[in-house]
């Protein structure tokens, strides 16, 4: 009985409040289609903050075309929007899969979108004491939230050049990636040559005839046009050496 009345006469303990927690990001689905026009950062656009990705190129992205034949892309079958955070998430995908599979010295990974559309939000406080705050509707155009690529059907999102031997788990590894992305791709090996425009069974008797040139990861074509030292003597240059 006494316990009873000790239990009673004490102040009821009230349990602390629970913090307050941040408001996670929104889920991409709100930023997936297009809605107006393109708006970039720019002069009147201040304040965006910067892309999640940073790095476009991965691999050895420096080796000739030569080395690395074969190429592999990932293709968009939707007109939609692609943030930077799904382009960094497929790249880290598709250079994890790469390195432990293939080796990390042969393949060359580029993401082809760069995300310069800036996207919006109208911030409203929800929670307790927020009505002087909330206005509603009243000057409801956003602020910078994040940056994404506008996309269409047969847009290139990533691609993979490497070797012969290895195309196979290149595709793999961009069917992975596709995880990463809202809506459909597809994967396509392409018949080029590494990166070039150039298809696999003219590369080779184009370069043998002087018309290609290497030119970073890619080639460049030579015309008939241009200065006559190029054709003239060609074949005694090639005999000689």
């Amino acid at each position: 009985l006494a316990q009873a009345a000790d239990e009673r006469d004490a102040p009821s303990r009230k349990p602390p409040p629970a913090p307050r927690r941040a408001m996670g990001r929104r889920p991409a689905r709100c930023y997936r289609y297009a809605h107006g026009k393109p708006y970039p950062k720019s002069r009147f656009c201040r304040g965006v903050p910067d892309p999640k990705i940073r790095i476009y190129d991965c691999g050895k992205k420096k080796t000739p075309c030569d080395e690395f034949p074969a190429a592999a892309h990932l293709v968009c079958d939707e007109n939609q929007q692609v943030t930077s955070e799904c382009l960094e998430a497929a790249r880290i995908a598709t250079n994890k899969y790469m390195i432990t599979n293939a080796g990390r010295d042969f393949f060359h990974i580029r993401i082809r979108p760069h995300p310069y559309h800036v996207l919006r939000i109208n911030k409203t406080l929800s929670c307790a004491g927020a009505d002087r705050l909330s206005t509603g509707m009243r000057g409801a155009f956003g602020k910078p939230y994040g940056t994404a690529a506008r996309v269409k059907i047969g847009t290139v999102l990533i691609s993979i050049r490497t070797k012969d031997e290895k195309i196979q788990i290149a595709a793999e590894a961009l069917r992975r990636s596709k995880f990463k992305f809202a809506g459909r791709q597809k994967v396509h090996v392409s018949s080029k040559m590494g990166f070039t425009k150039f298809d696999r069974d003219f590369y080779d008797k184009w370069k043998a005839q002087g018309r290609l040139i290497p030119d970073g990861v890619g080639s460049k074509w030579l015309s008939s046009r241009g200065p006559l030292w190029r054709l003239i003597g060609r074949e005694a240059a090639a005999a000689e050496d």
